[in-house]
């Protein structure tokens, strides 16, 4: 098989791991969650907080590395800097209230599945499975909007959703991860 030259096969021959540890992380917090029924509300801004930070900075270092193959690099860059911003938030004032917990993730769902949508359309002619980016970033906006329509139950009201939406996210992007790695490996000649 010919190598293809397109520039994000190089971007995702090195980051499609990077994929995969996002998706890992956001299931690592929906089952630290699920499982942990009777957690205070200082765990889970903790929680909340090393997830958002870990997994924005990852798509940082995604964005930052691929910033020469691709001309989309800044939507990946400002999701990133989202999510740490949302993850510092929560390590900066950890003695928040749970109303304030829910809109904390709300809006951090809302820009990420807003971006992660707007990724995925721009990228749609030089990657396979954006269906699976736009899922994702779907799924992130009906998530945060639900959480802002019912801003009356509260975070810890709403953990087993918190959890159950932390592991389909975190699916999607190992599935996209596994997806680019299929992809790169047969664009690459051996």
């Amino acid at each position: 098989m010919e190598k293809i030259e397109n520039p994000l096969t190089t971007a995702l021959s090195r980051a499609w791991w990077v994929l995969m540890l996002r998706g890992a992380a956001a299931i690592a917090f929906g089952l630290l969650t699920w499982f942990q029924p009777k957690i205070s509300l200082a765990t889970l801004v903790l929680l909340f907080g090393i997830y958002a930070v870990a997994d924005g900075g990852l798509a940082i270092w995604t964005a930052l590395s691929g910033r020469r193959e691709h001309d989309h690099w800044w939507l990946l860059l400002l999701r990133g800097v989202v999510g740490v911003a949302a993850g510092s938030l929560a390590f900066v004032a950890p003695g928040i209230t749970a109303l304030a917990l829910l809109f904390y993730i709300a809006v951090w769902a809302l820009a990420t599945g807003v971006l992660e949508i707007a990724l995925a359309i721009r990228l749609r002619k030089e990657i396979q499975g954006e269906w699976l980016l736009i899922l994702a970033g779907l799924a992130a906006v009906l998530f945060g909007y639900f959480l802002l329509a019912r801003p009356g139950e509260g975070a810890l009201a709403l953990l087993r959703m918190i959890a159950v939406f932390a592991v389909f996210f975190g699916g999607i992007f190992v599935l996209l991860g596994f997806k680019m790695r299929r992809f790169v490996k047969r664009m690459t000649p051996r």
